[in-house]
């Protein structure tokens, strides 16, 4: 990997048990949560100088992703002091790559938050012909959406993703991450609500 991914991938960084429940002997070293959690070109809701990160992992193929959507909205509405950072990381296929690429380009036309719902909430798969549907749905400009996708800044941001969950071992999607703890597959609000306490009881 080169450029951003290739900066990530140069930290010789181990592996992390991220799901460590008790003093956390491995803490997420300060280099790896700055390339997680502050990359500019990263998707960020919430509260920008919150004081907790949630990072998702997720692909806008996975079915747990989708269904966890809503409660990752909730959660947001409900705590004023976070800050989410979501992370495209397409493990489904071509057409999730396709759909992670046009969603990180659709920023670039202000509305990666409307084109992120619509593929959250279709029915069938994303690949090129339903992703460019909802793109139209949402008021992008598909042929500009075509020509940013393809830049290497997208390549770039995606490729630092997968280096990132190789780096942390993650297993899957939807993958969440604050603190020095992660968490893997659907979750309730409850438990979205938990992993966010107790990163900020850490702080403490």
């Amino acid at each position: 990997m080169i450029g951003t991914a290739g900066a990530v991938a140069g930290m010789a960084l181990a592996p992390l048990p991220l799901l460590a429940k008790t003093e956390h002997p491995n803490p997420m070293p300060a280099e790896l949560r700055k390339a997680l959690e502050r990359n500019p070109a990263t998707p960020v809701l919430g509260n920008p100088d919150g004081d907790v990160t949630l990072t998702e992992f997720f692909d806008y193929n996975c079915p747990y992703c989708r269904t966890n959507m809503a409660d990752v909205q909730r959660l947001i509405a409900s705590d004023p002091k976070l800050r989410v950072v979501f992370r495209e990381w397409p493990v489904f296929g071509d057409g999730s790559m396709f759909a992670a690429k046009a969603s990180l380009a659709s920023l670039q036309q202000g509305k990666y938050w409307p084109f992120h719902e619509a593929l959250m909430n279709m029915k069938g798969r994303a690949e090129e012909a339903t992703v460019l549907r909802a793109a139209r749905q949402v008021g992008l400009d598909v042929d500009r959406l075509r020509v940013d996708m393809e830049k290497r800044a997208i390549l770039d941001q995606i490729y630092e993703t997968m280096d990132l969950a190789d780096t942390m071992m993650l297993t899957g999607t939807p993958t969440f991450i604050a603190g020095h703890e992660a968490s893997f597959g659907k979750l309730t609000l409850a438990d979205l609500k938990q992993l966010v306490a107790t990163a900020r009881k850490d702080m403490l």
